[in-house]
């Protein structure tokens, strides 16, 4: 092999290492993502139990509730 496809094929290579490299850094944002999401969709629902507990217990108070 001459300098020229020496030089040709390392190139390859390291473009073929940098493709995988932003391959593998796309799939663990779109994992960080789908973690957020996930998260934040367990706390809307923690928080919308809390609010109907607090309606709840207002409507108890004032005798709304029957």
């Amino acid at each position: 092999m001459d300098q020229s496809q020496n030089a040709s094929h390392q190139a390859g290579q390291a473009m073929g290492q940098a493709r995988e490299k932003a391959s593998n850094m796309m799939n663990s944002a779109g994992n960080a993502a789908q973690n957020v999401k996930e998260s934040c969709q367990e706390t809307g629902q923690q928080m919308q139990q809390k609010a109907q507990g607090a309606a709840d217990a207002a409507k108890n108070a004032v005798g709304a509730n029957k």
